[in-house]
């Protein structure tokens, strides 16, 4: 028989809230896409060749542990409502026990994440060369003899079309 007593329902939809506050802010992007970065150089060259790149990257869950953390904690409060005396108390703990195994089993999950890459030779004015490897935009599109512009950041480059 399900006993749910309003002071257990605003618990459980606190916690439940909580958990959910905690999951969705470890998702945020590292980065402002909006952000300034000071440049460091720009040179100018020709695209010498393309090679379009595929990256595989196996991505593993980070959040394995709240996940667990937060099917045990649900578990718990479900298994609470069931009983009365200490066969609540062994409702309570099944409960945390089923609802972390269930959590940790099923939440548990990887997945790859495919980049689409272009890797360029660029022969620059100043008679050197350099090989710049970046994300493929579908609205900047290469080809060799093209003019282009090397931006250097710090800690990356840039190449986009010459104006």
């Amino acid at each position: 028989m399900l006993k749910l007593t309003n002071s257990s329902a605003i618990r459980f939809s606190a916690l439940f809230a909580l958990f959910m506050s905690i999951v969705s802010t470890s998702t945020l992007a590292a980065y402002d896409r909006n952000q300034a970065v000071p440049v460091e150089k720009v040179v100018y060259g020709q695209v010498e060749s393309i090679k379009h790149v595929t990256e595989t990257q196996l991505v593993e869950d980070r959040n394995l542990g709240w996940k667990t953390f937060g099917g045990a904690l649900i578990g718990g409060v479900v298994g609470h409502q069931f009983g009365g005396g200490s066969g609540q108390d062994v409702a309570t703990v099944l409960g945390a026990l089923l609802g972390g195994a269930a959590a940790n089993r099923y939440g548990n999950s990887t997945r790859t994440l495919e980049y689409k890459l272009i890797e360029m030779m660029i022969n620059l004015d100043d008679g050197t060369q350099v090989m710049v490897i970046q994300d493929l935009d579908p609205g900047l599109t290469f080809v060799a003899g093209d003019e282009v512009r090397v931006v250097y950041l710090k800690g990356y480059v840039r190449v986009d079309i010459a104006m």
